[in-house]
């Protein structure tokens, strides 16, 4: 079967330190061309990763009739107009989370996308590809935790350098937007549902004015989601699923190692079942289910207004915390 030939738009470090080298990787993916705004970085990462074409500019990749695909990895207040641009362009595109500053925003690429009805328009949530996600959702589907009451997810690192753009409030950056994300999208995914109401509280740093440690609780009317994230203390990632009758408990959930399997556990009862899931690198996973359906013209595995849903979710936590009220 034929690949996709893909273009990446920037030389940001997520694409090519983690997704460049993943899809080169895929069995439906051919990196074709990279841009940069500086002709010379373009050149050394085409040379370093191996990639034939390098532009000077975003519009020059756009232009060029040979991609047919854009990776867009750019800083997140950058994600809807060069999306836009994209699809004007006749390209397909896979957008990094999360999808835009505001749902508003995101409803902007959600209608160009609708005025390109032939053209492919997903958010890079790389974990719902992983198979451990996957076995997650089929082990509670299939009633494994009899019925499901609560998720509890917790993701942090520490970075405060303010010179990374997680740290810059005016593109988009802090832990809500960058990394409890995954958590309200993970608690979407299990539940299959949208939450009816939010209660958040969030701390915000004094120099930055991004949200440094936030916890919220999502309440689904059939049970609850709890998460804190945090871009200020100890880095740890942790996910528990918890039913009437048993639980599931991921243990790396969110940045999957790539070279080494996973571990999970299912408990039913009093019974603890250790599952190893096989190697996997859920960048490869993304770029080629992407890319089957570029090929065979079939749905993305995530339709685009999921992103959409969940910037709502964060646009809530964040009122509820500023109103101190559930939302």
């Amino acid at each position: 079967m034929r690949k996709v030939r893909w273009g990446i738009l920037s030389t940001a470090k997520i694409g090519t330190e983690q997704v460049i080298p993943a899809m080169q990787q895929g069995e439906l993916c051919q990196i074709t061309g990279i841009a940069s705004r500086n002709l010379e970085n373009a050149r050394a990462e085409a040379a370093r990763l191996g990639i034939p074409k390098a532009y000077g500019s975003y519009e020059e990749m756009l232009a060029d009739p040979e991609i047919e695909a854009v990776y867009n990895p750019l800083p997140n207040h950058l994600h809807v107009p060069w999306s836009i641009k994209a699809l004007e362009a006749g390209k397909h595109v896979l957008c990094e989370k999360p999808i835009a500053l505001t749902s508003a925003e995101g409803q902007t690429l959600v209608d160009a996308g609708k005025q390109h009805p032939n053209l492919k328009l997903m958010e890079a949530f790389m974990y719902r590809h992983h198979p451990q996600w996957q076995t997650a959702k089929r082990i509670v589907g299939e009633g494994g935790v009899g019925e499901l009451r609560t998720i509890h997810t917790f993701f942090s690192y520490f970075n405060a350098d303010p010179n990374n753009i997680r740290n810059m409030a005016d593109i988009g950056g802090g832990g809500l937007m960058d990394i409890g994300c995954y958590a309200i999208s993970v608690a979407r995914f299990i539940f299959d549902a949208e939450p009816n109401r939010v209660f958040g509280i969030v701390e915000l740093d004094p120099a930055f004015n991004t949200d440094r440690l936030a916890s919220a609780i999502l309440d689904f009317g059939r049970g609850t989601s709890t998460f804190t994230c945090s871009t200020q203390i100890a880095p740890y990632q942790r996910v528990n699923i918890v039913g009437t009758e048993g639980r599931v408990e991921i243990e790396i959930p969110f940045n999957a190692p790539k070279t080494t399997p996973c571990k999970m556990w299912h408990q039913r009862g009093d019974s603890v079942e250790e599952i190893l899931i096989e190697t996997t690198n859920q960048y490869t996973v993304q770029g080629d289910l992407f890319s089957a359906a570029v090929l065979n013209d079939t749905p993305v595995p995530t339709p685009i207004e999921d992103a959409v849903a969940n910037m709502k979710v964060i646009e809530a936590v964040f009122e509820s915390a500023k109103k101190g009220t559930w939302v």
